[in-house]
């Protein structure tokens, strides 16, 4: 969220980004069943209908409770079931039992939403006069739903993928015929350069302030790491070779039995994977994707080069243009001849610290993000789950290095 941008768009981008992203939440659910919209497969993620009631709850917590005079909460007790971990806020129902909540029903959480975006909608023919800290919250609510609109995509695939039917969410489609593409490499001067938000347009508060850092000089693959380059991995004895593993991946990568990223197995002598079009064949030269932190340091060290810092992955791509395979896509998976941007958050070797001069915003949005900076590894880059509209180099997303269930892949860096 990004206290420093005032009004940065005019009146009418707000009204339009507001349902523009609400609607693009209820597309992802209306393939759903009710029994679909139930599923928690683990601690770290949530049902799909109580993401689209924590979205909701955010609007009515953070604006509509402060600003819309005379509003009222269809059921006071939703404050509870629907807060995630914000404390000052109040109360919370524990994480791990959120896909215990059958009641209220779908029915009950779509008339929530209903019932919210009437009375945003109430609020910003209201707000024409352009109250700058309403539409800054109405903007970081939106990111936050988009947020959540990744969250609710990658959490369904873990889910379906303990169903031994294999259910499918959106219709298979064949992945392109491709050949290998070579890995090439962009080389980049060292000295003192700058990174982190500028100011312009909408941004978290953890991307900022923009500051000097200094860089060695370094090459940074064009590409992603590829399925084919996995295999080989693979194929090399990588996963048992403690050579290449940080001490903790090895024994967490050991206890878990990992020999293959999250949803492989094979079959025929051909490598398989589930996927949000259900299973498939893995495609060679589409980004890998589904490993954790510590199977990409493994690789890369495997490689003879490193992953990325986190400055210098913005640096090398600061001036691309953002267009890759997003969420607004709808291929739902990483698909071959990637660029940049879109397919795989892409690991970096940088913890997810603040930044020098950072300062968590007052009040119960400064819960946002500065409280989770510790243990965890920034990613960069976005990916098919992520919305393009929400991507910008200075976006820095965040993991403990043992996940896998997010579109998780990497990209290569090496000294010069």
């Amino acid at each position: 969220m990004n206290q420093t941008n005032a009004v940065a768009q005019e009146v009418p981008y707000i009204p339009s980004l507001f349902d523009r992203t609400r609607t693009q939440t209820t597309k992802l659910v209306a393939p759903l069943l009710p029994e679909d919209m139930m599923l928690q497969s683990m601690e770290d993620a949530s049902p799909a209908k109580w993401h689209l009631a924590h979205t909701t709850w955010f609007f009515e917590e953070f604006i509509l409770k402060p600003f819309l005079p005379g509003y009222a909460s269809p059921d006071d007790r939703f404050a509870f079931l629907f807060n995630s971990y914000y404390v000052t806020a109040g109360p919370r129902h524990a994480r791990d039992r959120r896909g215990l909540v059958s009641r209220p029903d779908n029915a009950d959480v779509r008339a929530y939403r209903e019932h919210v975006d009437g009375a945003m909608a109430e609020l910003i023919a209201l707000e024409r006069d352009n109250t700058p800290e309403i539409l800054d919250l109405i903007e970081l609510g939106c990111h936050h739903e988009m947020q959540h609109q990744e969250l609710l995509v990658t959490d369904l695939l873990h889910g379906l993928s303990f169903n031994p039917l294999l259910p499918v969410y959106r219709e298979p489609e064949p992945m392109p015929v491709t050949t290998e593409v070579p890995l090439t490499w962009s080389r980049h001067d060292g000295g003192v350069i700058e990174i982190g938000h500028d100011g312009n347009g909408f941004a978290y508060d953890c991307e900022g302030p923009r500051h000097k850092v200094y860089v060695y000089p370094f090459a940074i693959a064009d590409r992603p790491v590829t399925n084919r380059d996995w295999i080989t991995f693979m194929d090399a004895g990588g996963y048992s070779d403690p050579r290449h593993w940080l001490m903790e991946g090895f024994a967490v990568a050991t206890k878990e039995g990992w020999t293959h990223p999250l949803y492989w197995w094979q079959q025929d002598d051909e490598w398989w994977t589930f996927t949000l079009r259900g299973s498939q064949p893995v495609a060679l030269d589409a980004p890998v994707v589904h490993v954790s932190y510590y199977e990409a340091d493994a690789f890369a060290r495997w490689a003879g080069a490193r992953l990325p810092t986190e400055a210098e992955h913005e640096h090398a791509f600061a001036h691309h243009p953002i267009r890759g395979n997003f969420l607004n896509d709808g291929t739902m998976r990483p698909m071959p001849g990637s660029g940049v941007w879109g397919d795989v958050w892409e690991w970096t070797a940088s913890p997810f610290t603040p930044y020098p001069g950072f300062k968590a915003p007052e009040g119960t949005l400064g819960e946002y993000n500065g409280k989770f900076m510790v243990n965890q590894m920034v990613m960069r880059g976005g990916s098919c789950a992520t919305a393009q509209e929400q991507m910008r180099s200075s976006y820095r997303t965040f993991f403990y290095p043992h996940q896998r269930w997010q579109m998780m892949g990497l990209r290569l860096a090496k000294n010069t």
